[in-house]
């Protein structure tokens, strides 16, 4: 309960037993089946590609401009603690739809087709009378563009997409990416409609367009899925070269360091010198400055899409009774680590911004704490339409810590990456993130596993495996992490068919690949 009063105290005190019924007020109004279409919010779902928790003006960042992403959190609430379960496209999509892990699921890579026995979410909100749409990226199953289960109206695109497709319209110049497309739209199945303009800015107005042509009193479920800022990163040319002054704002390399670098997994020294790492970064000799800019000034299309979208919220009459939710699939690498991209367990990779607004009951500028996951969105937005989430979901709603951020909550947030036979550079992980420790195990690998203190080491530099002080702690952690394992049936390793290429090559001229440090020694 959220209010503790005695049977007495509540016959003795008036404002006690008034926030006790209001709170029974709200508790069934979220979990009854019965609501009517006036009560029932809308719903808009906002997912950037690859944006980090941190590259947002309000977050302090000290020179990208976001002012409606500061917006959202002025008037809503910022999750300061969200992640993905899994850090990569696919995986994490499918958690957000499906509110289960990646074990669960069986979406483990970039490549493969969603099992057709899942239901989405949005399946279960046109139950209860949405209308809804996806408008955006689905990348799920490789060049999949097809209308899926679950939106009455779809626009979406095969792969990753392109900002444009004229490279001639951008001074901004990239690179090769696999699964590019320039195959324009697919509306509704039965029309191919050609990309005309910049990526973001045409999802945006498609989105508006639905927007403005619904018919009726039914509540609507929008989930515009950007591409932006997926790398290659080419911003709009109003935002590009902005920030081509702008210094990298980020120093967490320890190559030169060896007490830092012998405490650190192999696969983790050697990924330097391969795709996903600094020195070869995509089969390339990227400069990272460079590229965190282009990355920055890519987000600001996002940002104008967000103001579009609140800007016809305010217009319609309709912004206090619909859920805005902002949100990142994962986060990225910059050079952290000496790695770029994401996949693996470090705060860069598995950590997202999560905002949402929803005027009606949050507070303004409300800040929670608590870990919370791509997996807890489903569940929670079926909870705001009214609904019992389904029991088969691994995530939470997280809609009680919306009113009152002491809510009994989770204390560890299982994480999970699959071993890819097209990167791999980066082994099987499972990680256990807590409040203040993280603990990462690596399989199959001849290799060392990781401790970390966050709350004295947040840039995750000393692994603390080894310290005999933690051999407890280390020893709890991953009995909790199986354990979690086992009452999600993650507690074996599912495998896929190969598909796509490899991405295997090192540079000859990069770094030769390190040796076992001391502590492997007997």
């Amino acid at each position: 309960m959220l209010f503790q009063c005695t049977r007495k105290a509540l016959s003795m005190n008036y404002w006690c037993s008034a926030f006790l019924m209001l709170t029974l007020h709200i508790h069934h109004f979220f979990t009854s089946h019965v609501l009517s279409a006036d009560q029932r919010p809308n719903v808009i779902l906002i997912l950037c590609d690859d944006h980090r928790h941190d590259t947002m003006g309000f977050m302090g960042h000290p020179f990208i401009q976001t002012p409606h992403m500061d917006r959202l959190a002025r008037e809503g609430l910022h999750f300061r603690n969200a992640f993905v379960t899994t850090s990569l496209c696919s995986p994490s999509r499918a958690s957000i739809l499906t509110g289960m892990y990646a074990h669960k699921h069986g979406v483990i890579d970039n490549y493969n087709p969603v099992p057709e026995a899942l239901t989405f979410f949005p399946q279960l909100l046109q139950s209860a009378g949405y209308q809804t749409a996806f408008i955006g990226k689905w990348h799920m199953g490789g060049n999949e563009d097809e209308p899926q289960r679950g939106f009455d109206h779809w626009a979406s695109f095969k792969g990753q997409g392109v900002y444009w497709t004229d490279p001639s319209k951008s001074s901004v110049k990239g690179r090769f990416v696999p699964q590019a497309s320039r195959d324009g739209f697919n509306f509704n199945g039965n029309m191919r409609v050609p990309q005309k303009g910049y990526i973001t800015d045409e999802l945006t107005q498609y989105s508006l367009e639905w927007l403005e042509n619904l018919k009726g009193s039914k509540p609507f479920f929008l989930y515009l899925s950007h591409k932006a800022a997926h790398a290659d990163f080419i911003p709009a040319e109003r935002h590009a070269y902005r920030y081509k002054d702008q210094k990298l704002p980020i120093d967490k390399d320890w190559k030169d360091d060896v007490s830092i670098a012998q405490s650190k997994p192999l696969w983790v020294r050697n990924q330097r010198n391969s795709r996903h790492g600094v020195e070869f970064a995509y089969y390339s000799r990227l400069d990272m400055e460079q590229y965190y800019q282009r990355y920055c000034e890519t987000l600001l299309a996002v940002d104008d899409s967000v103001g579009a979208l609140m800007s016809w919220l305010d217009r319609s009459g309709k912004a206090d009774n619909t859920v805005v939710l902002y949100m990142g699939d994962n986060g990225f690498l910059f050079g952290e680590h000496g790695l770029i991209d994401k996949r693996n367990a470090y705060e860069e990779s598995m950590r997202i911004p999560l905002i949402i607004r929803y005027p009606r009951f949050i507070k303004g500028g409300s800040v929670v704490s608590a870990l919370v996951a791509n997996i807890d969105i489903a569940p929670t937005l079926l909870h705001v339409a009214g609904m019992t989430p389904p029991e088969d979901m691994d995530g939470h709603s997280f809609f009680p810590l919306l009113q009152d951020a002491r809510s009994p909550w989770r204390k560890h947030l299982l994480y999970e990456y699959f071993w890819e036979r097209n990167y791999p550079q980066t082994p099987t992980i499972h990680a256990l993130r807590g409040d203040r420790y993280k603990y990462i195990r690596y399989h199959g690998v001849w290799d060392k596993d990781e401790l970390y203190d966050l709350q004295k080491d947040p840039r995750e530099l000393h692994n603390l495996i080894r310290s005999p002080d933690h051999e407890e702690r280390i020893r709890k952690m991953n009995t909790t992490l199986f354990d979690l394992l086992k009452k999600s049936s993650g507690d074996s390793i599912p495998l896929q068919r190969d598909r796509g290429r490899q991405f295997f090559h090192r540079a000859s001229e990069g770094s030769s690949a390190v040796g076992f440090p001391p502590d492997f020694l007997h």
